[in-house]
């Protein structure tokens, strides 16, 4: 039992967690289009790939999945989510579970304007979006939104090109100077996150961490503090069945007025994570169980409330005198 982490990047902690799950009984495998991807070096044995929009990308994949006898595939960047859902069965016919939701979804949730407009429909409390100038401007006039607003891209990730406008000649810039812009209003409450894990066996939402975000950095969680209400558990359960996921996922809300409200879905694991590891809600272990068949129980043990998370930063030193396939698992 082999499990292939795509696109690996600097989240060491998810490969040292997987690592530890699986020892003595599988394979952590790690994959990476850049050699200075630290957690690449975490793992019992990595591979540095093409890009993930480059020709024969998937073939090199697939490659990698019949040397190594993958059993299961994960990714832990959002454009790489539909691409391996796209191909579920090609995965399959090798013998490889792709543990994440469906195409259709990770499409949905890589498209902000798609996800906000199911969730209006579903009549989910969500954060105002606009897709035109002329929309915005009318919901101005009307009262319906003030400023300050935030203009980000369509489809996007990691915070990049998200701004604040305080007024409308610098929303209109910023709108008129990107591709496939989009307008959210500003949320002046409290910032959620929740870690989510649906069983790949039975379908169930079996496990959520919820945590009150205090200090972003790039758009992940930098410091956060653990809390548990069963009402939010309660809405985020209808969300996930309503919308079919499956596996992890990590969702972010805003609590205003007492009200929550559902602001964005990332199918995988989000960068906040390893608060929930660290306060025993070990999803890992979930994911071991149903590459082995074995459905999971939903959680009912509590974790620990007003715990803070701290990240902070460490180091790796890679010698680059080395070739790279002397670095690189052959």
């Amino acid at each position: 039992m082999n499990l292939l982490i795509l696109s690996c990047g600097t989240r060491d902690k998810v490969v040292q967690y997987f690592r530890k799950t699986f020892e003595g009984e599988g394979r952590i495998i790690c994959t990476d289009c850049s050699p200075y991807a630290p957690a690449l070096y975490e793992a019992d044995a990595h591979y540095i790939v093409p890009r993930i929009t480059e020709p024969g990308y998937l073939e090199v994949i697939y490659e990698i999945c019949r040397k190594e006898s993958i059993t299961g595939v994960l990714s832990l960047i959002d454009p790489e989510l539909s691409l391996i859902a796209a191909h579920k069965e090609q995965f399959a016919a090798l013998g490889v579970t792709v543990i994440g939701s469906e195409y259709a979804l990770c499409e949905r949730t890589l498209n902000k304007w798609e996800l906000y407009c199911w969730m209006k429909e579903h009549k989910y409390p969500c954060v105002k979006t606009y897709v035109s100038l002329e929309e915005f401007r009318q919901a101005l006039d009307q009262g319906e939104i003030a400023f300050p607003v935030f203009v980000k891209p369509m489809k996007g990730s990691a915070s990049i090109q998200i701004a604040k406008a305080q007024d409308w000649e610098t929303a209109a810039f910023l709108f008129s100077h990107g591709e496939q812009m989009i307008i959210q209003e500003y949320m002046t409450g409290q910032e959620i996150g929740a870690d989510v894990y649906i069983d790949l066996v039975s379908g169930e939402v079996v496990s959520i961490f919820t945590k009150k975000k205090l200090i972003m950095r790039a758009g992940e969680t930098d410091k956060a503090i653990s809390f548990f209400d069963e009402n939010l558990n309660n809405q985020i359960t209808q969300f996930v069945r309503e919308n079919g996921f499956a596996g992890q996922i990590d969702i972010d809300l805003f609590v205003q007025d007492g009200v929550y409200y559902f602001s964005e879905v990332n199918p995988r694991f989000g960068g906040g994570y390893p608060h929930a590891y660290a306060c025993g809600v070990d999803h890992m272990t979930l994911i071991k169980n149903n590459l082995l068949g074995i459905a999971n129980p939903i959680r009912t043990t509590p974790y620990p409330e007003n715990q803070v998370m701290m990240k902070y930063c460490e180091i790796m030193l890679l010698d680059a005198t080395k070739p790279e396939k002397e670095r690189q698992y052959e």
